[in-house]
């Protein structure tokens, strides 16, 4: 089976082509110009990861909190993460950095404030 990507790791977006097995293995990756392309391929088809973005109430605010994780989390975890992060409860003041939830869903990300809010 053949699957078509766009590498993202540069302004050259590689057009790449990966084939994989019946089970799901990588076969064989074409149409990248660079090494970062083919590990690009290789995460991205087997077990494709995202930083997650989003803004949370905080109590006695009317301005909401920006928040990411603190890196990449498996794709497929997204819906997780999100209902995770309706059930956070915080206070001002937070500072640039805090972590707002420590452990996301159980993959040891945690979830940090991406500004200060006084």
């Amino acid at each position: 089976m053949d699957q078509q990507i766009t590498c993202i790791n540069c302004p050259v977006g590689c057009r790449m082509t990966v084939t994989l097995s019946e089970s799901g293995e990588i076969q064989s990756i074409t149409g990248n110009t660079c090494p970062r392309g083919e590990k690009y391929a290789r995460q991205e088809c087997t077990l494709p990861l995202r930083m997650i973005t989003a803004v949370i109430p905080v109590e006695n605010s009317a301005t909401p909190l920006s928040v990411k994780t603190a890196s990449p989390v498996p794709k497929h975890l997204i819906p997780e993460v999100m209902a995770a992060l309706k059930t956070v409860r915080i206070s001002a003041p937070v500072a640039l950095g805090q972590t707002v939830l420590p452990d996301v869903c159980g993959t040891g990300v945690p979830v940090i404030a991406t500004r200060p809010l006084e």
